[in-house]
């Protein structure tokens, strides 16, 4: 079968992966390339890299609704699929309606819950204890269209969104090897979704991570683990931002202030919040590289009885 594949970002190269190995992957569109680190040199996405180590075209819409000959060299490939895994743009009826079969979307959440951007961050940070993918047919609205197949996965109290991320676009593109191949064949049967249940989620923004102490620690620890690897949770000691990476919650008793340091050793910094303490293991300062807590006071200091901001 001759398949479009539509990705751009880490999540999406498994199941471009999967596709080469299977099918005939026949273009790819992917967001163009953009300025990336400290040097703001142009970098191609992830799945742009894959598509041209395999010699497969590669298409660069800024807008499909804006450039109309892309549509038209969709129209030119006769895909029997197109394969959307976080391309980054909503497609018109006039795509939709291009493949011989369906336009399919992997999406990384159970839906109708978590519909938009960055579910698997907002599922971590919401304390979900439990998370998946939905491969569904794609309509006009964002996440709204006939669901196809499932798969679920726990959500460990300590797992952060990167690992969740590795776990979910791996099964994502099991899933929809399994949802092509159904779907061909006439096995599944499409199912609607219940706007009643459904959430939608906002994109991740920088202020997110700002850690407000008056809040209990799971909470806190929840935010932290859901910015891991990015943006990353952050706090202030002193004049300093100082971003947290990894986190256990003890339970304890309020002693006073939010945001204060009670203790300071090997295992981590103890800090105080409005229920139970928080254990930071891992941090980093400015300009320096992720340290546990354990190399960096072997080098530094964190004073006890500092208070957060």
């Amino acid at each position: 079968m001759n398949i479009v594949f539509m990705g751009t970002p880490e999540f999406a190269v498994p199941s471009l992966k999967k596709l080469i190995e299977n099918y005939d992957v026949k273009a790819v569109f992917t967001q163009p390339d953009r300025p990336k680190g400290r040097g703001k040199k142009l970098a191609m996405s992830p799945v742009k890299e894959i598509a041209l180590e395999c010699n497969i075209p590669v298409f660069q819409p800024v807008s499909l609704k804006k450039e109309p000959e892309y549509v038209e060299k969709l129209k030119e490939i006769k895909p029997d699929f197109i394969v959307v895994v976080a391309f980054g743009q909503i497609l018109s009826e006039e795509v939709l309606n291009i493949p011989k079969y369906a336009c399919i979307n992997v999406h990384a959440s159970l839906l109708p819950k978590y519909r938009g951007s960055a579910p698997i961050i907002w599922s971590i940070v919401n304390g979900e204890k439990k998370s998946g993918v939905t491969t569904m047919l794609m309509a006009k609205g964002i996440d709204t269209g006939d669901m196809l197949l499932k798969c679920e996965t726990d959500i460990d109290f300590d797992m952060t969104a990167g690992q969740l991320h590795d776990i979910l676009s791996e099964k994502g593109a099991q899933l929809l090897l399994n949802t092509i191949e159904d779907f061909k064949d006439g096995k599944i049967a499409p199912q609607k979704q219940n706007d009643e249940e459904a959430s939608y989620i906002s994109v991740i923004s920088k202020d997110l991570g700002e850690i407000n102490w008056n809040n209990d620690a799971v909470k806190i620890h929840n935010l932290i683990r859901g910015l891991n690897p990015w943006p990353s949770a952050y706090t202030h000691y002193k004049d300093k931002v100082m971003k947290i990476h990894k986190t256990k919650v003890i339970d304890s008793d309020f002693e006073g202030t939010p945001g204060l340091i009670t203790d300071v050793s090997k295992d981590g910094i103890k800090i105080e919040t409005t229920k139970g303490k928080l254990l930071v293991t891992s941090i980093q300062f400015p300009g320096k590289k992720i340290m546990s807590v354990k190399d960096y006071i072997a080098g530094n200091t964190i004073e006890k009885g500092t208070i957060l901001k």
